[in-house]
């Protein structure tokens, strides 16, 4: 599905060229990919790049340091750093999304009516239009008797498979809630469609309703015997607390006496170990006919070798990459999360806070690293507290710019603001200066508070949080640099993990189909990259 690229995945060979190649291309970035941002200020992570790529970057626009994620260069940048970000971006599975007539030919994409796509946002409508449609195109091509949604969420998927597209639906999520929300929203929707039907004298059509079970999937048996189970069963079934394993165990234990009907196994952004024991169950299970997967959460996934030793675990899943030895670790695997395509929509002015906010949170470390010692053996998480002052701080520039204007309107109008005007600017440069560093450390000492009360941390008296920040100012433009460069290798590291789980399929041989493709419109749904699979 790579098209004219340097690389290609059609075949399990072609599918390890290219991870041999991603592989290769990251192990001299192993230092950044598995950086704390934190330890920014305390470990001086800046000094193991390239001297002269930071030189270059830290007087960058903001704006050209966004498109760094997405492979873009600028002209002026040194050859090296060019070369890496065309490297990177050639390893990259692409994203812009596909024509999906080309590779589902006959498949139409309904629009949702207002009563479907009630509560979704532009983006889920978007993901479950396109997905449901791929879905049902692949289980009537099957002959699947039925839909089984693995991490259903609210149902939106299951709903529209169900009432739009009239496929026998199970709805799987490890939360209870979704399952109340999910059959009342299908109660709702139910409504509305007999009305329709008893308007056009339909009274004896009956209406598909999604299937909902609450629990937690543990193996693929259990998802196999969980979807058999219900499709013999009406209603809504809770598997939770000490009910939820001793059931559970009973239903995987009894695997394989239940009714054999054949499935499709779907998934809209299934987090972390779910996608993958989705695609297990596929090979596993001789009744699931098609998978379509599209992943998430990959910080979640459980690693060999870091998480479980000798453990079934998320990554890797095939022979291919397991014979690589490779660890990713969770650093690298959370900023397999990162998105290329939210980077460069960001507004300067948003990404330039976002770097604020990390250049603050480092700055705070070397607070905890010299009056805190001890806090840090724990990796202390300190919240979101950042984008709460972020939001002051914007009311106040706000507040400040209105006054300003005011005054300045006093004064022309022969008011009596003008000595305050004059104190407001002071009389020279370096008092501006002055003036915007004891803001600066105002803010910082305000962040610093807010992150020890978090911690449940009392301020000693003896902080010098102005001293902290005027000994880390001068690399604060960095950060920016620092962290455009290592989200850059967010893409590739997705790709690595995806092409590993597309590989593990490959590698069953000629019995069954499996491509991945990007199916959604990156712009709206940057988790994009859908792997389907079907048994020949």
């Amino acid at each position: 599905m790579a098209g004219t690229r340097k690389y290609s995945c059609e075949t399990a060979s072609q599918t390890l060229e290219w991870i041999d190649a991603i592989i290769h291309f990251i192990k001299p970035y192993t230092f950044l990919m598995n950086a704390h941002v934190v330890n920014f200020f305390t470990d001086r992570l800046w000094e193991a790049v390239d001297k002269e790529w930071m030189d270059c970057l830290r007087g960058e626009p903001v704006e050209n340091l966004l498109l760094i994620p997405c492979g873009e260069v600028q002209d002026h940048w040194p050859a090296s750093l060019k070369n890496f970000l065309h490297n990177l971006r050639s390893l990259v599975f692409p994203r812009e999304q596909v024509d999906l007539q080309k590779i589902f030919p006959g498949l139409t994409v309904a629009s949702l009516g207002s009563v479907l796509s009630q509560g979704m946002n532009v983006k889920k409508k978007h993901e479950v239009e396109i997905l449901s449609a791929i879905t049902s195109f692949i289980a009537k091509r099957v002959e699947a008797k039925t839909v089984v949604d693995v991490g259903a969420g609210q149902g939106y998927l299951a709903q529209v498979l169900s009432f739009q597209y009239q496929h026998s639906v199970v709805a799987i999520d490890a939360c209870s809630h979704h399952g109340s929300v999910t059959n009342a929203r299908a109660e709702r929707i139910k409504k509305h469609y007999a009305a329709q039907l008893r308007r056009s004298g339909s009274v004896n059509t009956s209406l598909l309703v999604p299937k909902t079970v609450t629990c937690r999937v543990l193996s693929t048996n259990m998802l196999k015997a969980l979807s058999d189970t219900l499709v013999r069963e009406d209603g809504q079934t809770n598997l939770t607390g000490e009910e939820n394993e001793e059931l559970c165990v009973k239903i995987d234990s009894s695997y394989g006496g239940g009714k054999e009907d054949s499935l499709v196994l779907a998934g809209l952004h299934a987090c972390g170990d779910l996608s993958v024991t989705m695609l297990k169950t596929f090979v596993e299970c001789v009744e699931v006919k098609a998978v379509v997967s599209i992943g998430c959460c990959y910080n979640l996934l459980s690693e060999e070798g870091v998480d479980n030793a000798g453990m079934q675990c998320g990554f890797p899943m095939s022979n291919g990459v397991k014979s690589e030895g490779l660890s990713l670790g969770k650093c690298a695997r959370d900023l397999a999360c990162q998105s290329a395509e939210r980077w460069r929509s960001l507004e300067k002015d948003d990404a330039s806070h976002n770097f604020e906010l990390h250049l603050f949170r480092a700055a705070f470390q070397m607070v905890l690293s010299k009056y805190y010692p001890e806090v840090l053996k724990t990796s202390p998480s300190i919240g979101r507290q950042g984008k709460a002052l972020r939001r002051q701080q914007r009311r106040r520039t706000l507040e400040s710019s209105v006054n300003s204007s005011i005054l300045l309107q006093r004064d022309c109008e022969g008011g009596k603001s003008g000595p305050v005007l004059a104190k407001l600017a002071g009389q020279g440069g370096a008092r501006c200066e002055d003036t915007s560093f004891r803001d600066k450390c105002l803010h910082f000492e305000k962040f610093n508070l807010s992150g020890l009360n978090r911690l449940g941390l009392k301020p000693l008296q003896d902080i010098n949080f102005c001293s902290i920040w005027r000994e880390t100012e001068p690399f604060a433009e960095l950060i920016g640099p620092y962290w455009s460069l290592r989200a850059g290798l967010g893409a590739v590291l997705e790709t690595l993990i995806l092409l590993d789980r597309l590989l593990f399929l490959q590698e069953k041989g000629s019995s069954l189909e499996a491509f991945m493709l990007p199916a959604f419109d990156p712009s709206l749904s940057p988790r994009n990259l859908a792997i389907v699979a079907v048994k020949i």
